[in-house]
This record gives structure tokens, C-alpha cells and sequence, in this order.
């Protein structure tokens, strides 16, 4: 399997300098390209191949206003080219955005495979470059004079600080000791989760934590005038601002995740549309801090690697309005509604730990095990579209992610 370690890099001005020239090639060509694709296909309604891309990079060498490309190793500027060509290929999937243009205020990247770069007894040479790139292994169980990476990627974030990244091609990991254990997950924003057996998480709110701090630093970089050099300094402090937001929420969204997959073998969470829901202009922030999109990557990646099973349920499943207990399903459940009684069996619910029930149980069908205690997923609904009885073992939009019986 494919895994990459990404280490704090510290290159020297010389290679500071040629690495800020490769960013700068490199975000020439995706832009010149990307410009080409727009125009070809807006003016004459066709797309442009592989081929058409690297033929232009070929030619835009022998100009004279772009001969400085050959200053720098191609092969970041070939992977440039690939890069943008799956982009646009996911775009016309429907897997993906537009391709946007690179600026050059945003993270800086270039990529090295094999045959640009050197990997020997632990140092790191780049083309271009006379000396090894120094940069602060951390990973000890990892022995570093045995690294054999199939693609380097260096990077320069916004706030200044350099990295690289190494792809590594691993043997699969053996799966963790089964736990017998099984959790369906209800993802809000008062509470960041709550789980079937009971536990809620706190949601840290670590943007809103941090709102005054970074909006001080952004006032005061609106205040310096454009292009100075004391707004290129207030830029990166903001930058730092963010930077120590978006390390709290990786770090308690790593500790989190891990915890959940090394102690369940089951996990079952919703098929939220977060792109969607950031439309509302009252919760987009919360909903975007809570990174509830980042939450689920990483539970599918590290129940792949620990050999565990994760279901996604149907986003239509309605969770929340239905009785664990009894089956009932309300006609009609208000966001503000926290808990509510079921008119047929009289049991009070907990709005968020009753749909972490509905949850499991579902996903427990989908993994072809029995529901468990868990009577939700029994309702019937309307329409071809939704879910049907979890009893029956047809939930036909649930699906499993994972290993076990496949």
C-alpha cells in the first residue's frame, strides 16, 4: 500500500532559491495550460489531451519569453502536466471542482519522482541542486537509510515553512486484534459526535477559540498597503494564525479517529452532504471548523489499514425522527428539537444519541450482521429512492468500506 511520511524541511538559500523558481515554472505551466484548455474548449467546444499539453511545454521551451523553464528540472513541470489532466478528468466525472488558477501567495508545490531526485544512506539530492536538502526525520520506527520513496513532493507553505514529503510504496499492515465492539456515530455541531454506546465528544471550536486573535491580524494586514513589505510580514502572520487553528483541529481529529478504529470493528457514520450544508450562511463556519469531511477520509484510511469495517449510510436514512426503540417514524422533527417522546411506545430519546443508534443498526445490515438492539431501522418509508427495511437486510444506498467478507 501507498503511505508518505512529511518531514519539516530546511533548505539552504541557494536551494531556497532554485526550489522558488521550480514553484514559479510550475505555476507558469499549470496556468499557461489551464488557460489553453479554457480557450479550447469555450472556442472550438473540444478537449485537450495529454499529448497537446506536453507538445505545447516542448515548444514553450524554445521561446524566448519562456526560456527560463529550462532553468529548472522538468520533470516537476511534466508532473504538472499529469496533475492537471486527472483534474480535469475527475472534473468531467463529476468527481471534482473546476480546476482553478495557482497563485502565488497560496502553498507552493513541486513534485520529484524517481529520476530527479537521489535517495541514499539517509540524504536527500534534488535536480538541479549541488547539495543534499537537509530536513528532521521523525518518524523512529521507520529506518531512514532504508527509505526507498517512489516520488518526493516539496512544498513551501504561506507562513514560510518548507516540507517534503516522501511516497513510499509499504507491505499491507496486519489487521488489529478484533474487538468484538461495534459504534454508530452522529456527527453535529453542538457536540462534535455522539455514539451509540453513549460518549459524547466536545466539539473544541477551535476557529471560533481563535476568531479575535486571527480577525487583529487581518485587520492589520488590510491596513498595509498592497505589495509592501510589512503586508507580505502581516500576510504570514495571519498565515501563522491559521496555520496553529488547522494543526489543533488535525491533531484532535487524529486522536480521535485513531481511538475510534483501534477500539471498534464496526463503525457507521452518515453520508452527509457537507458541501451542501456549508451553503447556510448561519452554520457554514461551525459546520466548516467541525471538518466533519476530513473526519470521515480519515476513518476510511485507518480502518482500510486496521482491517476494520466502515459503513456509510444513505444521507436520506431519517435518523434522528425515528424511534430505536419501537420504529416509529415522526412526520415531522425541528432542527431546534433536542429530545422528543415516541407517540407510540412513550420512550424518550436523545436526538443525537438516538439517530447514533439508527445509525449502527443500519450499518450493522450493511455489514450483513444483524441490527443488534437498535428497532429504527426497521421503518418502512416511501419512495424507491430511501432506504428500505434494515430487517430485511436491504438498505440499497448503505454501503460497507473495509475488508471482512468481501
Amino acid at each position: 500500500m501507498r503511505t508518505a511520511y512529511k518531514c519539516r524541511a530546511y533548505p539552504d538559500p541557494d536551494q531556497a532559491a532554485m526550489l522558488a523558481r521550480t514553484f514559479g515554472c510550475v505555476r507558469v505551466v499549470w496556468n499557461k495550460i489551464l488557460a489553453e484548455r479554457h480557450r479550447a474548449w469555450h472556442t472550438d467546444g473540444k478537449r485537450t489531451s495529454y499529448r497537446e499539453t506536453d507538445a505545447a511545454l516542448t515548444a514553450w521551451k524554445k521561446t524566448e519569453d519562456l526560456a527560463f523553464l529550462n532553468e529548472v528540472s522538468s520533470v516537476p513541470l511534466q508532473q504538472t502536466l499529469r496533475h492537471q489532466h486527472s483534474a480535469f478528468s475527475n472534473f468531467f466525472a463529476g468527481q471534482a471542482n473546476y480546476p482553478r488558477f495557482k497563485s502565488r501567495s497560496s502553498r507552493q508545490s513541486a513534485h520529484y519522482t524517481r529520476s530527479a531526485f537521489r535517495m541514499s544512506g539517509g540524504e536527500l539530492r534534488l535536480a538541479k541542486t549541488a547539495t543534499p536538502l537537509r530536513f528532521v526525520w521523525s518518524f523512529g520506527e521507520v529506518d531512514l537509510a532504508g527509505l526507498d520513496p517512489t516520488t518526493i513532493i516539496v512544498s513551501r507553505e504561506p507562513d514560510g515553512r518548507w516540507f517534503v514529503t516522501f511516497a513510499v510504496d509499504i507491505p499491507d499492515p496486519q489487521p488489529e486484534p478484533r474487538s468484538g465492539r461495534s459504534v454508530g456515530i452522529d456527527l453535529g455541531v453542538k457536540d462534535f459526535a455522539v455514539t451509540s454506546d453513549g460518549e459524547r465528544i466536545a466539539n473544541p471550536r477551535y476557529l471560533e477559540r481563535k476568531a479575535r486573535n486571527l480577525a487583529r491580524y487581518q485587520r492589520r494586514m488590510a491596513r498595509c498597503q498592497k505589495d509592501s513589505a510589512n503586508r507580505r510580514k502581516a500576510k504570514q502572520k495571519v498565515a501563522r494564525a491559521h496555520r496553529k487553528i488547522r494543526n489543533a483541529r488535525t491533531d484532535f481529529l487524529h486522536k480521535t479517529t485513531t481511538r475510534i478504529v483501534r477500539t471498534k470493528d464496526l463503525i457507521a457514520i452518515e453520508d452527509l452532504n457537507v458541501k451542501g450544508m456549508v451553503k447556510n450562511r448561519r452554520l457554514a463556519k461551525r459546520i466548516s471548523d467541525a471538518a466533519w469531511g476530513e473526519f470521515r477520509r480519515m476513518l476510511e484510511y485507518k480502518a482500510a489499514r486496521a482491517g476494520r469495517t466502515l459503513a456509510v449510510i444513505d444521507r436520506w436514512y431519517p435518523s434522528s425522527k425515528t424511534c430505536s426503540h419501537c420504529g416509529h417514524l415522526l412526520d415531522r422533527l425541528d432542527l431546534s428539537t433536542r429530545a422528543w417522546r415516541c407517540p407510540a411506545c412513550r420512550t424518550r430519546h436523545d436526538r443525537d444519541f438516538n439517530a447514533a443508534k439508527n445509525i449502527l443498526a443500519a450499518g450493522r445490515v450493511a455489514a450483513g450482521l444483524p441490527p443488534g438492539d437498535a428497532c429504527g431501522a426497521d421503518v418502512r418509508r416511501q419512495g424507491s429512492s430511501l432506504p428500505q427495511s434494515a430487517m430485511k437486510q436491504e438498505p440499497p444506498r448503505a454501503r460497507a468500506r473495509g475488508i471482512p467478507s468481501r
